[in-house]
């Protein structure tokens, strides 16, 4: 029997960090041993238009794209774009927006791509020294300490966010 795969899709505008959250995320998976695939849509990003982005981890996995309604987990990282992707969500799959992370805790708004990772991280069974050492890798090293502190707030500070 196959191991099972962890559909994530993470949404939002061209500039919120889409890519690297999805970076980020298949980087993590891969240091924890899975196997990782992972697709991009840019859409017109670079004019704040709608970008997504699919990462499936597992033993096998064999397509990138995450099937409508598989996605175990819609990570939004602009609230408008919600419901242009909710369909990709399973039935009980876990939204995840802004509102799950205080914005307070945050060292500047640029971060929210990270701390939403945070969020996501704590529902994951990949370990947290996992995800230290890939934003440690996916960032400048004057940014690594801001970044830390966002996923840090994400992953222990969340709010309830759900659909």
């Amino acid at each position: 029997m196959p191991s099972p795969v962890t559909n994530v899709v993470i949404a939002g505008l061209g500039g919120q960090g889409v890519l690297t959250a999805s970076a980020i995320l298949a980087d993590v998976a891969v240091r924890a041993g899975f196997d990782v695939k992972r697709s991009e849509i840019k859409g017109m990003s670079q004019r704040g238009g709608s970008v997504g982005s699919d990462v499936r981890f597992g033993g096998t996995v064999f397509s990138p794209m995450v099937p409508p309604g598989e996605a175990d987990f819609l990570l939004v990282l602009e609230p408008t774009q919600v419901d242009s992707n909710r369909h990709c969500l399973r039935t009980g799959g876990v939204l995840i927006t802004p509102d799950a992370v205080n914005p307070e805790q945050l060292a500047s708004r640029k971060s929210l791509n990270v701390a939403l990772l945070g969020a996501l991280s704590a529902r994951l069974p990949l370990p947290e020294a996992a995800w230290i050492e890939a934003l440690r890798e996916g960032f400048p090293p004057e940014f690594f300490e801001r970044n830390r502190q966002a996923f840090l707030a994400g992953r222990g500070g969340q709010k309830k966010s759900g659909i």
